[in-house]
C-alpha cells in the first residue's frame, strides 16, 4: 500500500493533459505538494492509503487558473477612473495618484487581489507592481503562487529613486526566493514608452546573468507604436528584438498592436509567451489582438485580467468567457477560440507564460495546483460537457476549493490563512484615505 497526504475523490476532473482526458468518477493522490496519482476512483483509491480522505461529490476539479498578466495591488483603485482612453486613464489618472503610494496599500492592496483570484479558482499568477517585497509577502500571506518583479520605469517611482536600483532590487528578491517552488521572480522592465534602449539592454543582460524570465508590456496601442516609431524610428515589437528581448525567456501583455510583419518577428521566438487581456482590452478600447492568427501559427497564447482598475475583476472564468466570444464576434465565425482553447489559454500557456514545464496540468509529479467547482449550480445544470461549462456557463463563483501545492487555501466561502473581515476593515480605510486625497 502507497501513503499519501490527501486523497481527493470528485463526480469529474478535468486533467489538461496531453490528450486532454476527462475522468469520471475519479481520485487524485497528493503528497509533499505534488500529484502522485491520478485516474478514475476505482483504480486508484485501493492503491492509496492516505493521511487525508476526502469526497468532493459533485465537483467537477480542473487544474488551477493561471492569471499570465495583472496587478493585483490596484484593487485599491478599482472603478477610480473608469471609462477613459489607455493614455488618458494611465499618465493623468494612475501615475499621479501612485506617486504617493505607500508600502501599505501595496500589502493590502494585493491581499485583496489573491483573495478574489483564490475565491474564483485562480491559483498563479504573473504581477507586476511598486513595493515588490509587499507583493510577495501578500503572497505569502495568501498562499498563492506567484511570479512578480519590482518594474522597471525611466523615471523615478513611488518605491525607487532609478531603475538601477529596481533592477538590483529584483536581482535580491531572485536570490531570495531561489529555492521556492511558490513564489518566482521575474526581470519586469514596464514598457517600451516608460524606458530606454540602455534599460532594456540592461534588463537582457540581467536575464541572462541570473537567468531569469523576462515580463513586460509591448505593443499594446497604436499611441504606443506612433511614439515608439517617432523615438526610435521602430515599432515596438522590432525595436525590442534589436535589443535582444526576444533572444531571452519573454512574457509580453496585450500585443493588440502588431502588424504582419509583427507576427512573422514573434513567431520566430523561441521562448516568447504573448498574454491576451481581452477584458482590459475592450474597456480601454485598446483594440482587439490577433490571438486566432498567433494560435494559428503555434504561438503560445496565455490569458490575464490585467489590473482591476482597468478591467475592473480578477476574474479567470470571466476571462475566458470575454475571450472566447470576443473572437467569434470579431472574425464573424463561432468556431473561432473554442472551449478547450480557451482553457488551454488559462492553464496549460499559463504555465508557459511562467517559463514552467511542472503546471497546469493534473498529472502525477506536476505541483498539485487545481480548482474546484460545485456541479449542482443551477448555470453548470446540466453538464454534458464540462470544458464548455468552465469557458461559458461558470462565473467563477461556483468555486467550492482552492488548492496550491496541496495546501487549501479556499474551502467553501472560507479563507485558510488570514481573516477576510480583517482584510476588508483595511482596504476600507485605504479607500477613505484615497477618498480624501481626491478631493
Amino acid at each position: 500500500m502507497n501513503h499519501c497526504d490527501l486523497l481527493l475523490h470528485a463526480a469529474h476532473i478535468v486533467t489538461q493533459d496531453e490528450k486532454r482526458r476527462i475522468l469520471h468518477d475519479a481520485s487524485i493522490a497528493i503528497a509533499d505538494g505534488r500529484i502522485l496519482d491520478i485516474g478514475t476512483r476505482n483504480a486508484i483509491s485501493p492503491l492509496w492509503e492516505p493521511a487525508t480522505e476526502r469526497d468532493l461529490g459533485h465537483a467537477l476539479v480542473l487544474p488551477g487558473l493561471i492569471n499570465a498578466h495583472t496587478h493585483a495591488a490596484m484593487t485599491f483603485l478599482r472603478g477610480f477612473a473608469d471609462d477613459l482612453p489607455l493614455v488618458t486613464w494611465l499618465k493623468e489618472k494612475i501615475f499621479p495618484l501612485e506617486a504617493s503610494l505607500t508600502k501599505e496599500i501595496v500589502r493590502t492592496g494585493s491581499l485583496l487581489g489573491f483573495a478574489e483570484m483564490l475565491k474564483t479558482g485562480t491559483t498563479r499568477c504573473l504581477d507586476m507592481y511598486m513595493f515588490s517585497d509587499e507583493v510577495f509577502a501578500a503572497a505569502e500571506t495568501a498562499g498563492i503562487g506567484l511570479a512578480a518583479g519590482e518594474p522597471i520605469f525611466k523615471f523615478p517611482s513611488a518605491s525607487a529613486t532609478c531603475w538601477q536600483e529596481e533592477l538590483e532590487h529584483t536581482v535580491a528578491l531572485s536570490e531570495r526566493f531561489a529555492s521556492s517552488t511558490r513564489l518566482q521572480v521575474m526581470i519586469s522592465p514596464h514598457a517600451v514608452y516608460t524606458s530606454t534602449p540602455d534599460i532594456l539592454t540592461a534588463c537582457v543582460r540581467a536575464s541572462e546573468e541570473y537567468n531569469l524570465p523576462l515580463h513586460m508590456h509591448l505593443a499594446e496601442s497604436g499611441e504606443e507604436t506612433k511614439e515608439c516609431l517617432s523615438q526610435h524610428g521602430s515599432r515596438p515589437i522590432p525595436y525590442c528584438q534589436a535589443l535582444g528581448l526576444f533572444d531571452r525567456p519573454l512574457t509580453i501583455a496585450h500585443v493588440v498592436d502588431a502588424d504582419e510583419h509583427d507576427v512573422e518577428r514573434l513567431k520566430k521566438a523561441s521562448d516568447t509567451v504573448i498574454v491576451h487581456n481581452p477584458g482590459s482590452n475592450m474597456k480601454l478600447a485598446s483594440g482587439v489582438a490577433k490571438i486566432p492568427t498567433f494560435l494559428g501559427s503555434k504561438m503560445p497564447v496565455a490569458l490575464g485580467t490585467d489590473g482591476p482598475a482597468s478591467n475592473n475583476q480578477l476574474n479567470m472564468f470571466l476571462e475566458m468567457n470575454r475571450a472566447a466570444l470576443l473572437h467569434k464576434l470579431s472574425t464573424m465565425h463561432p468556431e473561432t477560440l473554442p472551449a478547450e482553447a480557451v482553457l488551454d489559454m488559462a492553464t496549460r500557456n499559463g504555465a508557459k507564460a511562467l517559463h514552467r514545464k511542472d503546471l497546469g496540468a493534473l498529472i502525477p509529479g506536476n505541483l498539485a495546483d487545481l480548482t474546484v467547482l460545485n456541479e449542482q449550480e443551477p448555470n453548470l445544470t446540466p453538464l454534458y460537457d464540462p470544458i464548455s461549462q468552465c469557458v461559458y456557463a461558470a462565473s467563477g463563483h461556483e468555486v467550492i476549493l482552492t488548492m496550491v501545492e496541496g495546501e487549501i487555501l479556499y474551502d467553501h466561502g472560507t479563507f485558510t490563512k488570514f481573516s477576510y473581515e480583517d482584510l476588508w476593515q483595511e482596504m476600507e480605510a485605504i479607500k477613505d484615505s484615497v477618498t480624501k486625497n481626491m478631493a
